[in-house]
């Protein structure tokens, strides 16, 4: 149903915030998909949803690609993708215990707090790894040093966890949480083991900094916040808390524009809109056009920073059918 121009008190206007939608991991793993199907054919197996997006995962599977919730669902010898989340140790093993081609697509910025649970457990460091209990990222981190690792689901479990040796502990984090909660939650950590270590660097992705900074901008003129990004895409969730947090005084999210109510829009003049990391382009625009129809037809973008980074595919991909090296295949920056 379209959405109704009714009058408000002030000039109608969209807030449209920037960096928003596709980070690098999320385009390289998406680009990883299509590949693999273009090189070996359909189908191809992905474990788990490729990134957090019901959009992006009907688009792959009309172009065959098959998903599995694990790999003893796929056919022995078969080719399968791992997922932008990552995978845990255990996971790799019973894909070369079934002969399958694995096709790696872990963002890079995950697969350095892999290697970092690796070393803090070499060195015999406990790891509080903050994030979210039974995310594929946490699992896949968590696995890497199972016998080390604790995870902290949120600032008030920071006052309850228990360590063994309080002078030999680590603070990692999912790579798509709230900057402040997750701040909060190692001050937390802080005040009662003194001696936390801190990751070597940060371990909160650029693009989701760069998308919870936009918001807060958008959402302190904002009367509403529409963020597009799936139900299970965490760094989609926080942008909607982050905007109500930051002033906006309602925030909502929605996979599709046809989801925008019309009762969100009653009194409201300014409307921001952002979209997850994981979230194509299109579905943003779809929402413009929907708004637009509503009167809100004059746009902003409120630009907070620039991004311009490309992951390097994984090496299976690199070339193309006929051993050319694929355009993109050594990421670098993308041209403007």
């Amino acid at each position: 149903m379209r959405l109704q121009d009714n009058p408000v008190d002030g000039h109608k206007r969209v807030l449209l915030a920037a960096p928003r939608g596709y980070c690098a991991g999320v385009d390289r793993a998406v680009v990883a998909v299509e590949k693999a199907l273009q090189r070996y054919g359909a189908p191809v197996y992905v474990r788990k949803q490729i990134v957090h997006n019901i959009h992006v995962v009907t688009e792959l599977e009309e172009q065959g690609a098959i998903f599995v919730d694990e790999v003893d669902e796929v056919p022995e010898g078969s080719h399968v993708v791992f997922s932008a989340h990552g995978v845990s140790p255990m996971v790799v093993a019973a894909a070369e215990d079934r002969h399958l081609h694995a096709i790696d697509a872990t963002c890079p910025l995950v697969t350095k707090v892999h290697r970092e649970a690796v070393r803090f457990a070499r060195d015999d460091y406990e790891i509080l790894l903050i994030g979210h209990d039974g995310h594929e990222e946490v699992e896949g981190t968590a696995g890497e040093a199972p016998d080390h690792v604790t995870v902290v689901n949120s600032p008030a479990e920071a006052d309850t966890v228990e360590v063994r040796d309080p002078s030999k502990v680590v603070w990692l984090s999912q790579t798509t949480l709230s900057v402040d909660e997750t701040m909060e939650t190692v001050n937390r950590l802080r005040t009662r083991f003194p001696e936390l270590q801190d990751p070597p660097s940060d371990d909160i992705c650029y693009a989701t900094q760069n998308r919870q900074v936009a918001i807060k901008k958008v959402a302190r003129d904002a009367d509403l916040v529409i963020v597009v990004g799936s139900a299970n895409s965490s760094n989609s969730v926080r942008l909607v808390e982050v905007a109500r947090e930051y002033g906006a005084q309602a925030a909502y999210r929605v996979d599709y524009a046809d989801e925008v109510r019309q009762e969100w829009l009653d009194g409201v003049a300014t409307v921001g809109v952002t979209s997850g990391a994981s979230v194509p382009e299109v579905l943003v625009q779809e929402v413009l056009e929907a708004l637009a129809e509503a009167g809100y037809g004059d746009v902003e973008e409120v630009r907070t920073a620039e991004e311009d980074l490309m992951f390097s595919l994984p090496k299976e991909l690199r070339q193309d059918v006929s051993g050319q090296r694929d355009e993109r295949a050594l990421g670098g920056r993308s041209p403007r």
